[in-house]
């Protein structure tokens, strides 16, 4: 294998343990007091976020939020609950959620119209959002 890779691919660990590592802390303190979003269509409690899903509540902020909420709790005339029965694991298994990202999904259990594709995710990305979600999920009950 050549060394250059095996380098990078070294650093990137590194810096992502790292990321998780000094991220927890503030993570911890936040979902201790996780406020109510005044458009939320669902009231959670969160759990303690820590390593993968973690860096996957970053990434799920950053892309997801916006129609699904913080926290995923869904946004009334944006985007539905993702902490929520219809998405337990054995209805909606994580591969639903990676293609669901990748192409798109037809509008089936929401009045919120399709979802289009989301730019810019690897299916690393998505699987650290779908840990954040299932942590979620596990916390309030839904396995």
């Amino acid at each position: 294998m050549n060394r250059k890779y095996l380098l990078i691919g070294i650093c990137a660990v590194v810096a992502v343990a790292a990321y998780a590592t000094l991220r927890s802390a503030s993570v911890d303190d936040a979902a201790q007091s996780a406020p109510t979003e005044r458009n939320a269509m669902v009231a959670i409690q969160m759990p303690p976020i820590e390593g993968n899903a973690a860096i996957g509540q970053r990434i799920f902020e950053n892309a997801c939020a916006a129609c699904h909420g913080n926290n995923a709790v869904g946004v009334e005339g944006a985007g539905p609950p993702l902490i929520h029965v219809i998405y337990e694991p054995n209805h909606h298994a994580d591969e639903s959620f990676q293609r669901a990202v990748a192409m798109g999904v037809r509008s089936h259990h929401w009045q919120f119209g399709d979802m289009p594709p989301v730019e810019g995710l690897t299916r690393g990305d998505v699987a650290m959002v779908i840990d954040y979600i299932r942590e979620i999920q596990r916390a309030n009950g839904i396995n």
